[in-house]
């Protein structure tokens, strides 16, 4: 990042990345949200192929469930001026076997170090699956998302708290785990109505 490069620059920049278009079969449409007075950071894994033909964040059914989750309308959610969502990687990856493909090894390394730090005003991240939760948390996630989601109040106490990715394949992870509906939504709930009442 130079010293003059405005943040809408740094966006567009984002926006027009073809690092890696030649191992994306669709083609790349980085996705991201953000303002300089975000004050909620969403970090997920990367875009699915709905939000790939849209160019709109979680604008499929998994955002349908986090958005349940969190307790929030579509408009809230949104609204870059409160809130950034910043992908391990920026475009849709492709489908595998087991569903889409990891985030693109280059993206977050690229981009997030230009982008996160500009960020001052965020005051709550959520790392929402394992791929974010492995780029936010590094050493200090657990073995398995079931084991960091358990030590969940650690986090917290650093302004972070790990979801589960509301993907409707993970619903066998949450029939396993009723404890997260029960005990931690009401937390997550608690605390993106607080940090975005913040003035």
């Amino acid at each position: 990042m130079t010293r003059t490069e405005s943040f809408p620059a740094l966006l567009a920049e984002i926006r027009a990345c073809r690092l890696c278009a030649a191992h994306l079969k669709d083609g790349p449409r980085p996705v991201v949200q953000a303002s300089l007075s975000s004050r909620l950071l969403i970090v997920g894994q990367a875009p699915g192929r709905k939000v790939h033909s849209t160019g709109i964040p979680f604008n499929d059914a998994s955002g349908d469930r986090l958005r349940a989750w969190l307790g929030m309308d579509r408009e809230t959610f949104y609204d870059a001026q409160r809130i950034a969502i910043v992908p391990m990687g920026f475009c849709f990856p492709g489908s595998g076997r087991q569903g889409d493909l990891p985030p693109r090894p280059e993206c977050a390394p690229t981009w997030h170090p230009r982008l996160l730090p500009r960020l001052k005003h965020v005051q709550l991240t959520l790392a929402i699956g394992q791929y974010a939760q492995a780029g936010i948390l590094g050493e200090r996630r657990g073995t398995s998302l079931t084991e960091t989601m358990h030590h969940w109040r650690e986090y917290l106490a650093d302004g972070i708290l790990p979801l589960p990715h509301p993907s409707p394949r993970n619903q066998a992870w949450l029939k396993r785990n009723p404890w997260f509906e029960a005990e931690l939504l009401p937390v997550v709930r608690r605390e993106v109505a607080q940090t975005l009442s913040t003035v």
